[in-house]
């Protein structure tokens, strides 16, 4: 691999390890929800509203954090651009927060939450906390401080975890218990049943404001307002915000509309599961997360470069061959991950595969994006991404009262792939890249017909669970001794030299 791959790798790796760990983290928060709060309903809240939460942050941040990575590159002041970008968030977010504040009784009872309006005000506080740091988290990608980076994410989510640990564990076991003395004693007092599952707002917010605290060094900056530049930065990040809008819609609206069009009266109930479900894909949502997090400032800062292109059409081979790993991955050991969620909940367990090609297309995606970042068309990202969310849209009106949450994830997956099938066309039209399209199916084709073949096997044969963990992860070893051999010895090694 040439140096700017290394870089790219090394740069994935660091936001990777923070990314991974907070990762790990919350998803070992799922069994102490799935097993605390046995009732599936209880989950589908924290799935509803976080859904909220994913389309809000969107809205909030509205592109500003490409934008302050698209102007930084071409002005020599980027100074003035992460001012001109932090001030208006600052003023956005504050409106906000305001409006949601005095009309949470009103949103409360819009939602079906009546009697529960501090779930509408924890989640105000944590989309405004979250977006006035959006612009400091970006300003540190864009400066490359990894570290700083990966720091001050792995604390958010330590103490997101703590606080959880400490409020719905101990304090609940303690309350459910019975405990009068010492420390269980008071953590007993501490605890209110009447919130609940509430307490995940409330430890997410305690989170959200420490990692706040701890961005003050990055915030105090001379700040300065320039009404032209910044005008030109929402030309540039209001196509993206309209884009990252409907790519939320894509991943979240499914989730919302369950609760709406599932059939019979469980609907709040598969809404729980199949949330629970969606966090057994997260080590494809890890890398691709902490990829994005590398790529998007990498993009830029090598577009200038002669051989950019073919450089670009490398880190999609890889990007490919890495999800195509994680998608064989998780499925050979799906037998003892689903032990992760609670009992209640591992109906749902056939979306996985699903959720995991879906995510990977939409890794896909980001890559095949890349060109209208480039070439200043970002409206091209609306256009695609309004596409997905009428596929989305259209597929879950249609599947979801038949599939239940079977048919989102269904939905799910198709828009993806043709966003990622049409983004790849446009970007050959606007923007050639050589990309080896043989690899970006293949792999992952061969990685689901290994799938498909294992689990026809393992109907007609009876393991032992020892057995079959060993008998899937062997195919998985040699899926990827198979790579090693094509891009060591076969095309992929004249591939890598063009």
């Amino acid at each position: 691999m040439s140096n700017p791959i290394k870089k790219l790798a090394g740069q994935t790796a660091l936001y990777g390890i923070s990314t991974i760990v907070g990762r790990m983290l919350n998803y070992l928060l799922v069994p102490l929800y799935t097993y605390q709060f046995s009732r599936p309903d209880d989950f589908g809240v924290i799935t509803e509203f976080y859904a909220y939460i994913a389309f809000l942050n969107i809205v909030l941040i509205y592109g500003m954090e490409t934008a302050l990575f698209n102007f930084s590159v071409r002005r020599d002041d980027g100074r003035l651009v992460y001012s001109t970008a932090l001030l208006s968030l600052w003023l956005t977010t504050a409106l906000f927060l305001a409006i949601s504040l005095w009309q949470s009784s009103a949103l409360a009872e819009l939602l079906g939450y009546r009697s529960n309006p501090q779930y509408v005000i924890w989640t105000a506080w944590i989309l405004a906390l979250d977006s006035i740091a959006a612009l400091p988290f970006a300003a540190l990608r864009q400066q490359q401080r990894a570290g700083r980076f990966a720091l001050l994410k792995t604390i958010n989510i330590l103490v997101n975890v703590a606080a959880n640990v400490f409020l719905i564990g101990i304090c609940k076991w303690a309350y459910e218990s019975g405990q009068q003395d010492g420390l269980l004693g008071w953590a007993a007092t501490v605890y209110r049943p009447d919130i609940g599952i509430g307490y995940v707002f409330v430890a997410n917010l305690i989170a959200s404001a420490l990692t706040l605290i701890m961005l003050l060094p990055d915030l105090w900056v001379r700040l300065r307002f320039d009404p032209a530049l910044w005008h030109k930065m929402l030309a540039y990040a209001l196509p993206l915000m309209l884009a990252g809008l409907a790519g939320m819609v894509n991943d979240m609206l499914g989730r919302i509309l369950l609760k709406h069009l599932s059939p019979g009266e469980n609907a709040l109930e598969q809404l729980g599961v199949y949330g629970a479900c969606y966090k057994m894909s997260v080590l494809m949502i890890i890398f691709i997360q902490a990829f994005r997090y590398a790529a998007e400032p990498f993009f830029f800062a090598y577009y200038k470069q002669q051989d950019s292109r073919i450089l670009y059409a490398v880190v999609m081979n890889w990007f490919v061959i890495a999800c195509s790993i994680i998608l064989l991955a998780v499925m050979m050991n799906i037998s003892w991950i689903q032990y992760f969620i609670g009992a209640n909940y591992r109906s749902g367990i056939d979306v996985v595969p699903v959720l995991l090609l879906a995510n990977l297309c939409l890794g896909v995606f980001f890559n095949f994006s890349i060109w209208y970042k480039l070439t200043q068309k970002t409206y091209f990202g609306a256009y695609l991404t309004f596409w997905g969310a009428g596929v989305t849209v259209l597929l879950n009106f249609l599947w979801v009262p038949w599939l239940g949450y079977m048919g989102s994830a269904w939905a799910t997956l198709i828009c993806y792939a043709s966003m990622a099938l049409l983004s790849a066309l446009l970007g050959q039209h606007y923007y050639v890249i050589p990309y080896d399209y043989r690899r970006i199916l293949g792999y992952p084709l061969l990685a689901v017909i290994l799938i498909l073949a294992v689990e026809r096997i393992s109907a007609y044969t009876q393991y032992t669970r020892l057995e079959d963990i060993l008998i899937h992860n062997a195919v998985l070893l040699m899926f990827v001794f198979c790579i090693f051999i094509v891009e060591k010895f076969g095309a992929g090694r004249a591939f890598l030299r063009v």
